[in-house]
């Protein structure tokens, strides 16, 4: 147990690992498969931390493994402070996070603080318990609009599709921003509150070392819920949240104040938030000195592999921190959106892009975020419809694929699926027999691999003196390129988006994504000078 309330400000500063730090998520299901069952687990991640150990990692991301019904494979929590028998028990836990401690590795753990699951004990006594009751007022249960309250409170819709309300037998109806096996916590009840923080502790008097909050720009509701204007969504994956009345409300920063409280009493733990909020100044709202230390801005994410745009999406990332000196996230994929690889175009084309943004993103100030699988270059898959399992899939009718297809679990080692990931045939999800040349075996005697030119990367990022600072300064470029240098270490990054080649800035070159052309930088591809 680390709980201190005197730390000095100093002693303080020095605990900030996280500052600089490259974490790496691992989606438990997909990683690796220790009993056979074809479903990853704690004990598999265990058997693999020699390989994040060389990847060269600082920190974990474990997405839910508590106790759930897995409607939306976790995020639906029964037992916040239990492990779901599918992936373990708490001894299992408990090995992780001192066997990764054991390898330099910390461990955060994903908090989903907006809702829980429909079987939530809570929510079942809800259920009976009845209209006005104390149990149902930990959750968001209203009666319906028109004259025999059939229509549903208000207009909202479910990220998931369809409507954010599901009538009980009652006659009442019940809010889920999500799937209805996930009903909406009431954040002005006090014993939500309190049962957070008692989570809070539970995981952090068994050593770990941060969290990562799922919907961190949820949980606080407007008064009266009014209606939304309902709009296509626009392109790309960040939404403006502006004028949404389900997200941003002001009063969601009362709620990472009391949590900032509790994190403060463990000195070297962190919190980052999933933050899908556009604006930047209230982006900034979230990293204020007594709320969340990081915030994940998926600007990246949402650019286009095009120079100005890239370019656009560093300084707003940057822009959005700069006042409240909270470093900069980045990211490139993650298990909600499509692989970077194939989002770049795919094939070749969208390897060689891939490459060129990995060394963009790891040439930048601040912290990193790594989604398990795209240091062996994977790309989205093509799954077929049987083997959907993405709530997304029955909730829009079959017409959005959802997110299997980012989710597939990891090649690991072989010719044929399931490429070491299990003893089992059949995964849960399947895996492309073309896989053969990804796997981490594969790769990692291959210079020339995507797995090598992670690991050669983040040592650089790692060891070298170049990449001190916290600023960039922007050259002038040709016309689908930039380059910047890191004020105080001297690196400079450049990149070609465009379709030829063009002259190097001046240095010697450190690393690139690609064969280099003389002295001249190639499409899609980038570069570290010093």
């Amino acid at each position: 147990m680390r709980r201190s309330s005197d730390l000095s400000p100093e002693i303080a500063e020095e605990a900030a690992w996280w500052r600089d730090a490259v974490f790496y998520q691992v989606y438990v299901r997909s990683f690796a498969d220790s009993n056979g069952d074809g479903v990853g687990d704690l004990d598999g991640i265990r058997s693999r931390l020699g390989y994040l150990e060389l990847l060269g990692v600082d920190a974990l991301w474990l997405t839910p493994f508590y106790r759930s019904p897995m409607a939306d494979h976790g995020y639906d929590v029964a037992d916040p402070r239990d492990v779901d028998p599918l992936f373990g028990d708490l001894a299992a836990f408990d090995r992780l996070v001192a066997d990764a401690h054991e390898h330099n590795i910390r461990v955060t753990v994903d908090l989903v603080p907006n809702h829980s699951s429909d079987l939530h004990e809570w929510f079942q006594e809800a259920l009976h318990a009845g209209p006005g009751s104390m149990e149902r007022a930990r959750y968001i249960f209203r009666d319906g609009r028109g004259f025999d309250g059939s229509q549903p409170p208000n207009n909202w819709v479910s990220v998931f599709g369809g409507p954010a309300w599901t009538r009980v037998p009652d006659g009442q109806w019940y809010l889920h921003l999500f799937a209805p096996e996930q009903p909406d916590l009431n954040w002005e009840h006090p014993e939500v509150r309190a049962d957070l923080e008692q989570t809070l502790r539970f995981w952090l008097d068994r050593g770990v070392d941060g969290f990562r909050i799922d919907v961190a720009h949820g949980m606080a509701k407007p008064e009266g819920l009014p209606d939304m204007h309902i709009q296509a969504q626009a392109p790309g994956v960040l939404s403006d949240d502006a004028h949404d009345p389900r997200f941003d409300n002001d009063g969601v920063h009362e709620i990472h104040r009391m949590i900032r409280k509790v994190m403060d009493g463990y000195p070297g733990t962190m919190a980052v938030g999933e933050i899908w909020v556009k604006d930047d100044e209230r982006f900034a709202a979230y990293v204020r000195p007594d709320e969340l230390h990081l915030g994940f801005n998926f600007r990246l994410v949402e650019a286009d592999f095009d120079a100005d745009a890239v370019r656009s999406a560093i300084e707003h990332s940057l822009a959005a921190v700069a006042l409240t000196g909270t470093p900069a996230t980045w990211t490139l994929s993650n298990h909600d959106v499509v692989r970077h690889v194939t989002r770049y175009g795919g094939g070749t084309a969208g390897e060689q892009r891939a490459r060129a943004m990995t060394l963009v993103e790891l040439a930048l100030p601040g912290v990193i975020y790594l989604y398990n699988g795209e240091e062996l270059g994977l790309p989205n898959v093509e799954l077929p419809d049987w083997a959907l399992q993405d709530p997304t899939w029955e909730r829009s009718g079959h017409t959005e694929r959802g997110r299997d297809g980012c989710r597939v679990p990891i090649p690991w080692e072989g010719t044929t699926p399931p490429f070491g990931f299990s003893t089992a045939v059949n995964t849960w999800l399947p895996q492309p027999n073309e896989w053969d040349h990804l796997t981490a075996e594969a790769q990692l005697e291959d210079p020339g691999s995507m797995l090598s030119l992670y690991r050669e990367a983040l040592e650089h990022r790692k060891s070298h003196a170049s990449f001190a600072g916290t600023e960039l300064e922007w050259y002038g470029a040709p016309a689908g390129c930039f380059a910047f240098r890191r004020k105080g270490g001297g690196l400079i990054c450049a990149l070609n988006t465009s379709g030829a080649s063009v002259p190097l800035p001046p240095g010697q070159v450190l690393l690139s994504s690609g064969p280099m052309d003389g002295d001249q930088l190639p499409p899609d591809t980038a570069v570290w000078l010093v």
